[in-house]
């Protein structure tokens, strides 16, 4: 009779460790990458040497786009078991706005299957990201404005 009750007793906490298990996964897939701390560790992990100035999560929080210290921007998305991060190139990125107003449309050209529609909480944080990404496009002679002339009023 003893045995019969411990079999019952392992039985049932091995039932036990499934669900929760299984709870815990889904849980983790829901997520995705609204945890910015993941997203900062994954994102170091596959560019050690870049460093990371600001995050921007979608609203679903599936993609987060990553604006680097020198003025580059990076892009990492949740494929459920694994990251994909890019940073992206100056002038190989494509943006054009949703009809909604709080989304971009971005064509990324060197990564072409990461193309599509991103939708933000609001239109500050959509037109946030197109800032990183359109000072990405800026060549590093056009960051190096001419000397300014005297203003009239010193001439006298």
């Amino acid at each position: 009779m003893s045995i019969i009750v411990w079999i019952v007793i392992f039985a049932a906490l091995f039932l036990l460790a499934f669900v929760a298990t299984r709870m815990a996964s889904q849980n983790r897939e829901e997520e995705g990458l609204r945890d910015m701390g993941l997203a900062i560790l994954e994102f170091n992990r596959a560019f050690p040497h870049e460093a990371i100035r600001q995050l921007q999560a979608t609203a679903d929080g599936a993609v987060v786009f990553v604006r680097l210290h020198d003025n580059k921007a990076g892009f990492m998305r949740s494929m459920h078991r694994h990251f994909s991060c890019h940073v992206l190139q100056p002038g190989r990125v494509r943006v054009a706005s949703t009809k909604t107003g709080k989304g971009l449309v971005i064509d990324f050209l060197d990564h072409p299957h990461q193309n599509g529609a991103f939708e933000f909480v609001s239109a500050k944080e959509a037109s946030e990201v197109s800032l990183w990404l359109l000072g990405n496009y800026v060549a590093d002679a056009d960051l190096v404005l001419p000397p300014a002339e005297k203003p009239a009023a010193s001439n006298q």
